[in-house]
């Protein structure tokens, strides 16, 4: 060993001092310079994981608002489904109840052209009665007024006939 420390020219007292020279600067930077690096490092690796930690939470609160709103929208287009169904089947129901209103209507147009039409028919009957009884009062008046011979009786008996 001794030929070692001879060789490499080591001296004790020097060695000695250098070693609490290194030790005084590892405590200062220790203490004045490492510690409060690793202070910051520690809440800054704090502050990223609470980030992490919110990222996380904001990404599934942002995949169950995209759900609901997906939920919602399948809601809403159902809904709208039955709405539009809804509004057809009424259109329908008016369109069929429009349709028998006017059916009702024509009928009744019809029933009151009947009963017009027959009114009608009866005032010419009787209108045809009232000519007929005074072309009938007209004829005999003249058959009257002329003598009635057998000739003129045969005569009217085939005109009659006719």
């Amino acid at each position: 060993m001794d030929s070692i420390i001879s060789t490499f020219h080591i001296d004790w007292k020097l060695l000695i001092a250098q070693m609490v020279n290194f030790a005084i600067v590892f405590f200062v930077l220790y203490k004045f310079a490492l510690k409060p690096i690793m202070k910051v490092m520690d809440e800054r690796t704090k502050t990223v994981e609470k980030g992490l930690k919110d990222a996380k939470k904001i990404e599934e609160r942002l995949l169950a608002a995209d759900k609901e709103s997906e939920a919602k929208i399948i809601k809403a287009k159902r809904d709208a489904s039955n709405i539009l169904e809804h509004a057809q089947k009424k259109a329908e129901d008016n369109k069929n109840a429009l349709v028998e209103k006017s059916k009702e209507e024509v009928a009744g147009v019809i029933q009151k052209a009947k009963e017009q039409i027959k009114g009608e028919k009866q005032a010419m009957a009787k209108e045809l009665k009232k000519e007929m009884a005074e072309l009938v009062v007209l004829s005999v008046e003249k058959v009257l007024a002329e003598k009635m011979d057998s000739e003129k009786d045969k005569e009217l008996i085939k005109g009659i006939i006719k």
